[in-house]
């Protein structure tokens, strides 16, 4: 590689990066490796493309982007569960609200059909269980 091609490089690896935490402000660092245990399809070069060059600052906020990702997850059906689970956890750190996210669900009835809808409404509720019983635990 040229010292140009690598200065370039490295400037998109750490915009990746940068969009990757801003789209969970909980995630305090952000690691390729660790990302691709929750989605093993998609491999570092594809991370690095898609948050470096492909999303951009300027573009949707991280609660859009989490929705519209959710509306996505929803129409393919069941078959992207462990995704929409980590959407929806994302969404409500990024400041989307539990109705938010269940009328993007809802409204996904129209594209990936009333089952897909279903589904994705008890994953959600699941999610929002789940986060309910961290907070209880947490005061206890």
């Amino acid at each position: 590689m040229t010292q140009d091609f690598t200065k370039l490089f490295q400037a998109m690896v750490e915009q990746s990066h940068e969009m990757a935490r801003a789209m969970n402000p909980a995630l305090e660092s952000f690691s390729p490796s660790a990302f691709e245990k929750f989605i093993p399809s998609m491999p570092k070069d594809m991370l690095e493309m898609f948050f470096g060059k492909t999303f951009n600052r300027e573009g949707l906020d991280a609660r859009t982007r989490f929705l519209v990702t959710i509306a996505g997850l929803v129409v393919t059906g069941s078959q992207g569960e462990p995704q929409l689970r980590l959407a929806i956890r994302n969404a409500l750190e990024s400041g989307a609200t539990q109705r938010e996210i269940a009328e993007v669900i809802f409204q996904m009835s129209m594209f990936g059909g009333v089952p897909a809808m279903s589904r994705g409404l008890e994953i959600a509720q699941a999610v929002f269980n789940e986060i309910g019983e961290e907070s209880a635990g947490e005061n206890a």
